[in-house]
């Protein structure tokens, strides 16, 4: 393996990440809504095709971009938080653990970390997201704004932070699971000899991330959704993660907790593809033309 080089200026980080973050929802967007609308089903499985179907049929076309306001919002800072804050977290856990190089438990801790730090960036624009592609909200708010001042309105400014929990779960297993693997497949992988091989490696990296990330994060996605889904009316069926888990698997049977695992996995394995090599093409772009590195 060639020696990984340095960590770019935390600035340089942070604009990788947003211009990844950012080509990742524009191009996956459309099987967010289908997987939060499985995750809100109590009721039997629908493929993603006949749900595509459902939603152009009923509700046209725009249906598959409802709520992609608030994501493309907190996208950039999202995305770039993640890698970001996962090469600081490399950096400071070389340090503290007396390594010089990444290791794959090293890569798990430091994504970990980087999640449990983006969790508690996103979670007031992950509410209104679900609340907006939430099939039975149709006609209830008109826009972003709308949603974000009703929902202050009726249920109070805390209940944007609704899930905050159960998103610290998702993220962390997710991350930890796509950086640790990411370390691995390359460790695997023949060495890239030119540019166009290593964009290769880089996309098999992170499509495989990807899935195995999300194949772990799915019961904690499905829980999260329940919880910002509830508007604040009747009692309050799931609140904290684990004991939610539990009531989806014992009332609706373990498959429940991987309701909209296709569509998910759809976007986040090929998704993860899409945000390490546009990730690893601007920071080389960066290095050549900004930095000048060698």
């Amino acid at each position: 393996m060639a020696d990984t080089p340095k960590p770019l200026p935390f600035h340089y980080q942070f604009l990788c990440g947003a211009i990844a973050g950012i080509s990742e929802i524009i191009t996956m967007y459309p099987l967010d809504v289908v997987k939060t609308r499985a995750q809100l089903s109590t009721g039997a499985n629908v493929s993603i095709v006949k749900a595509f179907q459902q939603i152009i049929k009923t509700e046209g076309t725009g249906a598959l971009y409802r709520g992609i306001v608030p994501p493309i919002l907190v996208e950039a800072p999202k995305r770039a938080t993640k890698f970001a804050t996962n090469e600081q977290y490399s950096a400071l856990y070389k340090k503290m653990f007396g390594y010089e190089k990444l290791t794959q438990s090293l890569s798990i801790l430091t994504g970990v970390s980087a999640g449990v730090t983006e969790a508690v960036l996103i979670v007031p624009f992950e509410l209104v997201k679900i609340r907006m592609q939430d099939k039975s909200n149709v006609g209830k708010y008109t826009g972003t704004i709308d949603t974000l001042s009703k929902v202050i309105k009726t249920e109070g400014l805390l209940a944007l932070y609704n899930g905050l929990e159960a998103t610290v779960w998702r993220h962390a297993v997710w991350n930890g699971g796509y950086f640790g693997v990411i370390f691995g497949v390359r460790q695997i992988l023949p060495q890239a000899k030119n540019s166009q091989q290593q964009l290769g490696i880089n996309f098999v990296a992170g499509t495989v991330g990807g899935f195995i990330g999300t194949l772990a994060n799915t019961p904690f996605d499905v829980v999260k959704t329940r919880i910002q889904g509830h508007h604040g009316q009747g009692p309050k069926k799931y609140n904290w993660t684990l004991p939610s888990i539990g009531i989806v698997a014992r009332e609706e049977g373990i498959k429940a907790l991987y309701k909209g695992f296709v569509p998910k996995v759809l976007r986040l394995g090929p998704g993860g593809g899409i945000l390490l090599v546009v990730f690893e093409t601007v920071s080389g772009f960066i290095r050549r033309t900004l930095i000048k590195e060698d």
